[in-house]
């Protein structure tokens, strides 16, 4: 199935598990080559600009097509179009819903997710809801879980995004993770990137270790203010740390980026200037 699929390596620059990126690093080493190459597979392109139009969105699926992203990430109304442009391609179509805020009516959330699948899209990032959360509501934000894997379940991978930013502290990011873990989360996801604070290494490493925990394959992205190879390479350093060397795979780990992959051509030695650079996250 095309949604599990989608992570296939293209860029693979080498054989062998990430350990490079993890704690043995070097204090001040560049990213090498093979390293960036590597992440590159793992970036989730990302255009949730207010002014995205079909062009963009068709430039942003030209652009992972070429250099072999994971997937695109898309509003749901470019969700047909991406699908489309990307046919004959293994790079996922990946979209939001309940998004940003987390705050819409669960019928309202399943209605937008069919209709993703329906035009196509192969990975759903939902929303979930924290403010509800917040509030000390757990059963609203199980129900809403519980409802969305039920209309992806057997078409396409749930990433669930908890919104750390706007949670109080790890000990409510932990809950949150363990929640959409528990209500079937293929992927835990930091940040919508519309929030104050997006992704941090606390957050990331409070969700690595209910993953760990989690007793079947659950995955992380994180997402919103990663822009430099070196961001990259302290976020794949964390999972090395928790989950072990190797772990880190398209399946398994996704960055939610707009301008990531810019850097990571760029510490790969890959020309990128034959298409431009995207914006939106």
């Amino acid at each position: 199935m095309k949604a599990v699929a989608a992570g296939a390596v293209k860029l693979s620059g080498g054989t062998g598990p990430l350990d490079t990126l993890g704690t043995r690093r070097r204090e001040g080493n560049d990213v090498t080559p093979v390293e960036a190459r590597r992440a590159i597979s793992l970036v989730d392109l990302t255009n949730l600009a207010d002014d995205c139009d079909e062009a963009a969105v068709e430039a942003l699926c030209d652009r992972a097509a070429r250099f072999g992203t994971a997937a695109v990430c898309v509003w749901p109304d470019f969700v047909a179009s991406a699908a489309r442009r990307l046919a004959d391609v293994d790079v996922g179509v990946a979209t939001v819903v309940n998004f940003p805020t987390g705050d819409e009516r669960i019928y309202s959330v399943v209605g937008q997710t069919n209709r993703a699948l329906d035009d196509g899209a192969t990975e759903i990032d939902l929303v979930l809801p924290y403010k509800a959360l917040l509030a000390g509501d757990r059963d609203h934000a199980i129900e809403m879980i519980g409802s969305v894997r039920a209309a992806t379940s057997g078409r396409a991978l749930l990433k669930v995004i908890l919104e750390t930013g706007e949670l109080t502290d790890l000990q409510l990011v932990t809950t949150a993770a363990e929640i959409a873990v528990g209500a079937g989360a293929d992927f835990i996801k930091t940040s919508t990137g519309k929030s104050r604070v997006s992704a941090t290494p606390e957050a990331a490493t409070a969700m690595l270790h209910v993953i760990a925990a989690a007793g079947r394959p659950v995955g992380l992205k994180p997402s919103g203010g990663i822009s430099t190879a070196d961001d990259a390479a302290r976020y794949i350093a964390l999972a090395d740390d928790v989950m072990g060397a190797g772990w880190v795979t398209p399946a398994t780990f996704r960055f939610g980026a707009s301008s990531l992959l810019a850097a990571l051509l760029e510490s790969a030695g890959i020309d990128g200037e034959a298409v431009p650079p995207t914006t939106g996250y």
